[in-house]
């Protein structure tokens, strides 16, 4: 019997795996090899019947394109950066998650960092990411806008989410139709019959783009609409962090004895006012009736369950995602897309009581 030459059958080993080129498949599609490099660069025009060829002789023949190669020739990293406050935020981190399934869909990795609500830090994370030349930016930014001009100054892409700072709605953004989902749950207080209705978490000083200031505005408008008076030490400052929240919403439940109603404007603020309301011995909703914005997981877990305005933050997401690698021709029109939120109606509010017990005094802030 006779043998192979050494090395013979690992070498047609070897050559039965080669690496797929994009000479292969383009021979395969019947196409041009710059035909192919449109198609897998995004760039140039190509017919969807062509696309699909040259994508289905990919496929066939498991071919990748390099990355290193796009990058070096579009001078590109690819990638898509997302800046966001805190991962372990729950709006933030359903957020992300929507960013992820679509650029998990669109082929596109992904890098995250957090600002904490610091310009300068968010300023930092911006300018590193643009040096590493990602395919383009997604931020709920904190409320800078130098770090984002200089950005599209030297023609870096940016999305933003949920927020756009003072100055910068010519950037293209996805949002949540804060404004109707207050009115909504506003308008759901009035008709229990709640006329002192707080808000709690409007913006406070020093944070600057912070969503509270449409919500705030909104809630105004719609008491006035509705012929409720609009009483100024009723609306509470509060910043975007718990121990803010906390003494904001001590300070709100022992000064006004008087009020029925509290709408929280974010999760936190809500999250305040239902510990707060418990260290006073205040039942809800029957002395007491709380809702806030932002349907976070715990919500439906209080007792009784929070009614919440449930903003779609991983749509929000993936639609940023999306208007970022996709429809780059149209995301400039038409000023942000706005998403819906919804009224979650649940147990933490009722009819207007009269009879209101003694407020004990809470812990100090």
């Amino acid at each position: 019997m006779r043998r192979c030459p050494p090395g013979a059958r690992k070498g047609a080993a070897v050559a039965d795996r080669r690496t797929a080129t994009i000479k292969d498949v383009a021979a395969a599609a019947g196409v041009g090899i710059a035909t192919v490099s449109r198609v897998f660069s995004g760039t140039g025009s190509v017919s969807a019947g062509t696309r699909e060829r040259v994508l289905a002789a990919a496929r066939d023949l498991d071919y990748r394109p390099s990355a290193l190669g796009r990058g070096l020739k579009l001078r590109r990293s690819g990638g898509i950066g997302v800046v966001v406050p805190d991962v372990t935020d729950p709006f933030c981190a359903e957020l992300l998650a929507g960013v992820l399934a679509c650029a998990r869909t669109l082929g596109e990795h992904v890098i995250v960092d957090a600002a904490h609500g610091d310009p300068g830090r968010e300023a930092e994370i911006v300018d590193r990411l643009v040096e590493q030349r990602v395919d383009g930016l997604i931020a709920l930014p904190a409320g800078g806008t130098a770090a984002w001009r200089a950005a599209a100054r030297i023609g870096a892409s940016v999305v933003f989410a949920d927020r756009v700072p003072p100055g910068l709605e010519d950037v293209p953004a996805v949002l949540a139709d804060d404004r109707a989902g207050v009115r909504t749950l506003t308008e759901y207080l009035v008709g229990l019959g709640h006329r002192r209705i707080a808000f709690l978490g409007a913006t406070a000083p020093g944070a600057p783009g912070a969503p509270a200031e449409v919500r705030e505005s909104a809630f105004r408008d719609t008491l006035r609409a509705l012929g409720v008076t609009v009483e100024e030490d009723l609306i509470v400052a509060a910043r975007p962090e718990r121990d803010s929240a906390y003494a904001a919403a001590a300070g709100l439940l022992q000064r006004r004895g008087d009020l029925t109603a509290v709408l929280a404007a974010g999760h936190l603020p809500g999250e305040a006012a239902v510990m707060v309301a418990r260290e006073l011995d205040l039942r809800v909703p029957a002395d007491i009736s709380i809702a806030m914005v932002d349907d976070v997981p715990w919500a439906e877990l209080c007792d009784p369950p929070l009614t919440a305005i449930a903003r779609p933050a991983h749509d929000i997401g993936y639609r940023a995602c999306e208007m970022l690698l996709r429809d780059r021709t149209r995301r400039t029109r038409g000023g942000p897309v706005l998403l819906p939120a919804e009224l979650m109606i649940r147990g933490s509010c009722g009819p207007l009581r009269t009879a209101r017990p003694s407020r004990r005094t809470t812990r100090a802030g």
